[in-house]
């Protein structure tokens, strides 16, 4: 009969600081052993090292591999230290390995040890574990501590949640207590392939509600903006707010539509945004309960691929009649939209994102595989899973996993 080789997994941990070929030296000297790798992980913070392996390698091997490595150690400048494994501890990790595993992502124009220790206790609470954490911006310059200031931090956790309802809705606390926007979001494959991206325009892609510019221009901001605000609130039906406010603008000269789209605000980081977006092959639409005048304005500018909103009628003498062509895109309208436009690229909902601030935002939010609220109302922040009210609208990126570190100059990617 063959002689059995007594096999053991040894844990090994290397600090120190980092230098060129230290893995490669190291694997070199496993190699040699025929040494398993059943894990590997590796940290790098300001040039600090943190490397972790654990091996299985022939208990008759495993004391010449702990004594090379100390010597390769030494002459590396690291410290480097060695766990032995059971096969029953080994085995209960692995059992583990197959429960579910999240992203969480938290976002602020800086981020503070409290902020990130509230955040790390909700999920802890739950009975969460942080598998890993890294940055995905860029690092603040102590010489120039007000440019681009910002901070994102990613979670890769570990577990289901003991109450899926509950921990949302801590999270919803912590973030409005501690000033820092947040996902939470399955780690699955569709996370990783979003093909589809359909953003609210007014107050979203522009720092604006048109309406509201026409109406001042008409002579009645003060009438359309209030009923604005109360659709926006979702105090009062939104088909019934659009057209009491619609009919407010008749006999404005439609002319001016081209002035007050030549001069909407565009919001911080769309720029940004479209910029990455366009490049990383996504299709890109507006779904608005605006006009399309505006729509299309920021598509020509963009090169966004779709564009739903509000039609208004022009009379014959070049004037606003008061009233709108078509169906109203309302809530529930930009819902079944973004549905139907995932149908025709072939893109399943799990592989959509739908970007809002108001409450005719909601259906499509709630439809989206990942829906984010955007320096929303109140009750719009309460109902979505995600939100982004610290900074501009390109904070969407890091929930989608972008890194500075991928983007270039004017955010091209490299």
């Amino acid at each position: 009969m063959a002689k059995t080789i007594k096999m053991e997994q040894i844990l090994i941990r290397i600090t120190g600081k980092d230098r060129t070929g230290l893995t490669a030296s190291v694997m070199e000297i496993l190699s040699r052993y025929d040494a398993q790798i059943l894990d590997i992980g590796q940290a790098d913070i300001h040039s600090s090292l943190s490397l972790g392996i654990l091996i299985r390698i022939s208990a008759r091997n495993s004391g010449q591999v702990m004594k090379e490595l100390l010597f390769k150690a030494t002459e590396l400048g690291v410290a480097i230290g060695f766990e032995p494994v059971s096969d029953d501890d080994y085995e209960s990790w692995v059992g583990r390995q197959g429960k579910n595993r999240y992203i969480f992502t938290i976002i602020a124009r800086s981020l503070s040890a409290k902020q990130i220790a509230a955040a790390a206790r909700v999920v802890s609470n739950h009975g969460l574990n942080i598998d890993s954490i890294k940055r995905l911006t860029g690092r603040m310059s102590l010489k120039q501590p007000n440019v681009a200031v910002r901070s994102c931090i990613e979670f890769s956790i570990r577990g289901v949640p003991d109450n899926h309802d509950k921990l949302q809705a801590e999270l919803m606390h912590m973030s409005s207590e501690m000033g820092i926007d947040f996902s939470f979001q399955r780690d699955n494959m569709f996370r990783r392939m979003r093909r589809l991206i359909c953003f609210d325009m007014d107050s979203t892609l522009v720092q604006t509600e048109c309406i509201n510019e026409l109406a001042e221009r008409a002579g009645v901001g003060d009438k359309v903006k209030a009923i604005t605000e109360s659709a926006m609130r979702g105090e009062i039906d939104f088909k019934e707010s659009f057209r009491r406010r619609v009919a407010l603008l008749k006999g404005l000269d439609a002319s001016v539509m081209q002035e007050i789209a030549e001069n909407m605000p565009i919001t911080e980081g769309v720029d940004r945004l479209m910029e990455v977006l366009k490049r990383a092959g996504y299709k890109i639409a507006i779904l608005s309960g605006g006009f399309t005048y505006f729509g299309e304005y920021i598509q020509r500018k963009y090169g966004i691929d779709y564009v739903y909103a509000n039609e208004l009628e022009v009379g014959e003498d070049g004037k606003l009649t008061g009233r709108y062509v078509g169906d109203i895109v309302d809530g529930r309208r930009k819902a079944d939209l973004l549905k139907l436009i995932a149908q025709m690229e072939k893109v399943n909902l799990e592989q959509t994102i739908a970007v809002g601030d108001g409450a005719n935002d909601l259906p499509m939010l709630s439809a989206a595989g990942l829906g984010i609220a955007f320096h929303a109302k109140p009750r719009v922040v309460e109902s979505a899973r995600q939100s982004i009210n610290t900074i501009g609208l390109d904070g969407v990126l890091y929930f989608l996993g972008f890194k500075d570190s991928y983007l270039g100059k004017q955010g091209r990617m490299q």
